[in-house]
This record gives structure tokens, C-alpha cells and sequence, in this order.
């Protein structure tokens, strides 16, 4: 089922952005796709993965926001099978005590999680922080290949690792590697200041922006993300370093 808003009266003009949702609870499709549509969203709610799954490959929205537990086809399910063909940015919905369901869903690449019960306003504040850190990459995919580029910042090169801040691109010896935006931005804040220990925080200030409070489980789940991503093009990748009680660096000789 899809619904759309009227158009934003800030840009009658603008198609607004898609979130898809897909969970079993009926209350909670209604209450967050009504608070969502009163934000400017368009919304399609799924109630299941397995109903959600093909939807969400052949018409991606922007952002889709995940129940772990549904019948027919969970959330985990539904996200390996995502991450088989996009890095479209996920959220999960937890209940409050599955700390490893937490733990999990980020090592399988979901952007964020929010524990139930939840808040709207903050799972709006976190919607919002993701679709902004991905709208770069997405204007640039979409530029036509004839319309003059926009200035873009210089690639990173650190070693073996080159990435494109603007296209959203990362090569690590040549080869691509594949990151969600959550991922990109935690790598760019490392290899801006190669050597440089960051702290979690730190991390968290540059991966999470607008005072959106994640705990530090958040980014030791994504650095596993990392480096499991860079070892399948590499398997001695160890450029990116833990000091134990103080946070992750980067360094390639």
C-alpha cells in the first residue's frame, strides 16, 4: 500500500522523498506513516518481508524503516537480501532488551537502529540524518553525463585506499568497495587524519549530525562493518586500527 502527501508548501514542486515501512504491527504502520506524511513524506507500508521485498528492489524508496520480527520473512532476511543488490539505508526497529539484534542488524549493514517503544520525533530526527547524508551521492548519480559538474572536493588517497567523497565511490588497491553512507562518512572521518585517533564521539559527530544520539555499540558495529567489507576485497586489511579505551585510527604504509 502506498500513500502520498500533498505537495510541501515550502516546494509545491517537489516530489517528496519515499519511506517505506514494513512491520507486522498495524498500529505502528498507521501512527508513523501519518506522523511521517505530516512531515512531507510519502510513505508504502509493507507488512511483512517477504510482501516488502521485491517492492522495495524494483521501485527503491529513499529509506526504508525495518521490524526484525515478522512472520514469513523477518528483518535480517529481509535485510541480507537487500544488501545482495543495494546499499539502500535501512533502520531497524528493536525491542528495547535485543541488544543483539542490535548488535546484529549493524554488522549486517542497517544504517541505524531505534529501540521500541520509540519515539516519533525521533525516529523523524534520524530519517532525516541519513537522507541528508546521502543526497550528495544521489545528485551526483543522477547528473546527467552532459550537464557541467558541480566543484567537487579532491579524492582521498590514503595508501591503497582512493575515495570519492562527491560520487560516493571507494577503491581500496583498485578494486570497489561497497558502503552505506553511514559507512562512507566513518572511513572519510578517519582517513581525513590518518595516524589521528579518533574517538567514538568524534565519530558519532561526523557520521550523525543535528544532535541525533547513537551509543558507541553504534560505531564498534560499524567499524566491524568496515572491515569485513575492505577483507573480501583484501583479507589482510588491517588499515583500520583499534586503541582499546580510546577509539579507531587509519594508517596504510
Amino acid at each position: 500500500m502506498t500513500t502520498r502527501p500533498d505537495a510541501t508548501a515550502s516546494d509545491p514542486s517537489a516530489a517528496p522523498q519515499v519511506i517505506a515501512l514494513v512491520d507486522d504491527d498495524r498500529n505502528i504502520l498507521t501512527t508513523v506513516s501519518i506522523a511521517l506524511q505530516a512531515e512531507g513524506f510519502a510513505t508504502r507500508v509493507y507488512y511483512d518481508g517477504a510482501a516488502a521485498l521485491p517492492a522495495l528492489i524494483d521501485n527503491p524508496p529513499d529509506l526504508v524503516v525495518c521490524d526484525i520480527k515478522m512472520p514469513r520473512m523477518d528483518g535480517f532476511d529481509l535485510l541480507r537480501r537487500l544488501r545482495e543488490k543495494s546499499e539502500l539505508p535501512v533502520i531497524f526497529l528493536t525491542s528495547k532488551d535485543d541488544e543483539a539484534d542490535e548488535a546484529a542488524g549493524l554488522a549486517m549493514g542497517a544504517d541505524d537502529y531505534i529501540a521500541k517503544p520509540f519515539s516519533q520525533r525521533l525516529l523523524i530526527a534520524r530519517i532525516r540524518a541519513i537522507l541528508r547524508r546521502g543526497e550528495a551521492a544521489r545528485r551526483a548519480a543522477l547528473r546527467p553525463p552532459d550537464e557541467p559538474a558541480e566543484p567537487l572536493p579532491d579524492v582521498i588517497r590514503r595508501g591503497r585506499l582512493a575515495m570519492d567523497p562527491a560520487r560516493h565511490h571507494v577503491t581500496w588497491t583498485g578494486q570497489p568497495v561497497s558502503l552505506t553512507v553511514t559507512e562512507f562518512l566513518i572511513l572519510e572521518a578517519l582517513a581525513m587524519r590518518p595516524g589521528v585517533v579518533r574517538s567514538r564521539s568524534s565519530l558519532m559527530d561526523a557520521a550523525y549530525q543535528d544532535d541525533v544520539f547513537v551509543d558507541d555499540r553504534t560505531i564498534d558495529s560499524h567499524i566491524k562493518r568496515l572491515r569485513g567489507k575492505f577483507r573480501l576485497v583484501d583479507p589482510q586489511f588491517s588499515a583500520i586500527e583499534t586503541l582499546y579505551g580510546a577509539g579507531y585510527s587509519f594508517a596504510d604504509p
